[in-house]
């Protein structure tokens, strides 16, 4: 009752086998099973946004065992997107697509299939929803800022900066608030042009990009990169110097880091499955954000320093008095 599809899946062949035409709705298991696919682009140990969502996908099996059929795919090349997502609309009621780069692929796919419920998780914010697609929003930007402010107060040479992956509007977003978050706390001080590496999942070229931003005088760095991550953690060591983790809070006996943001995207995965379950689902702009009662965002302070508490708790009421906007 509970697959796991293998990577060989997403080779081209494979994609291809078995595909239904335009129009065909997604399949019910007999005995009234809820039928669930999650499309994850990236790996589920990139420690980042694809792993945080497969652990949804393990406590949706542990909490719902045979009520729910749920399988995922990952690793898939962005040329093989809207085939992987045929494939699933085909064969599941729910199809959940993690990243905003999937969105293009996606409007395409969800209108081919009018029957299947379509959620698609770190989109673009300001994305219509459509009739069989929601979009659930972890709010990057509200825990980016908090980052902002954390890394500006922890910073000695008074210089940050941020590295993202793909350059998605969500992304850009993050940067910004990053550097807001950073003004908040502690005007006037230095914030680097962002960098965009191209790709969430490239430690080297990661790397590359982190070592640039200390060379140019940052000693303290956030991102967005996913498995990027890892290339991220090398210049910091290399260098002496830190950042912010996450999506997955760590171990804070890292000297590295300063923080965690914490963006758990299983928690939007199970509501997505829950809301299927119990009726309530509804094609909407849904936020899992810091001022949001669903627990999907926050910013974890492993800095000793009691003043970078009081700015990443000056800079979270903030937002949820609504005094800033992050972005």
């Amino acid at each position: 009752m509970k697959r796991t599809l293998p990577i060989a899946l997403i080779a081209a062949g494979a994609l291809a086998l078995g595909l239904t035409g335009c129009g065909s709705s997604g399949s019910a298991a007999d005995d009234g099973t809820l039928t669930v696919g999650v499309f994850l682009p990236g790996s589920v140990n990139d420690t980042g946004f694809m792993q945080s969502a497969y652990a949804g996908v393990d406590r949706v099996r542990e909490q719902y065992g045979d009520q729910v059929e749920i399988s995922y795919v990952e690793q898939v090349a962005a040329a093989d997107y809207q085939q992987a997502l045929q494939r699933f609309a085909s064969e599941n009621e729910l199809v959940i697509s993690v990243g905003g780069q999937t969105d293009a692929d996606l409007r395409k796919v969800a209108p081919q299939f009018p029957d299947v419920t379509f959620v698609e998780i770190g989109g673009p914010a300001d994305a219509e929803p459509m009739e069989n697609l929601a979009y659930y929003d972890p709010q990057q930007a509200e825990a980016e800022f908090v980052a902002g402010a954390a890394a500006a107060t922890s910073s000695t040479a008074g210089t940050i900066g941020f590295v993202g992956g793909v350059e998605l509007p969500a992304i850009v977003n993050s940067a910004i608030a990053f550097e807001n978050g950073a003004d908040f706390a502690r005007p006037g001080v230095r914030v680097l042009a962002p960098q965009y590496v191209g790709d969430f999942n490239d430690p080297a070229k990661a790397k590359q990009a982190a070592a640039a931003a200390y060379a140019g005088g940052a000693d303290v760095l956030s991102q967005v990169v996913n498995l990027g991550k890892q290339g991220l953690e090398q210049a910091a060591q290399e260098t002496g110097n830190r950042m912010s983790g996450g999506p997955i809070p760590g171990d804070c006996t890292n000297p590295v880091y300063t923080g965690y943001v914490k963006t758990d995207i299983g928690t939007e995965v199970e509501y997505a499955v829950t809301s299927m379950l119990d009726g309530t689902w509804e094609a909407a702009q849904v936020p899992f954000g810091l001022t949001t009662d669903k627990n999907g965002t926050d910013y974890v302070v492993c800095s000793t320093d009691p003043a970078v508490t009081q700015a990443v708790e000056r800079a979270k009421s903030a937002i949820a008095d609504g005094s800033v906007t992050p972005y």
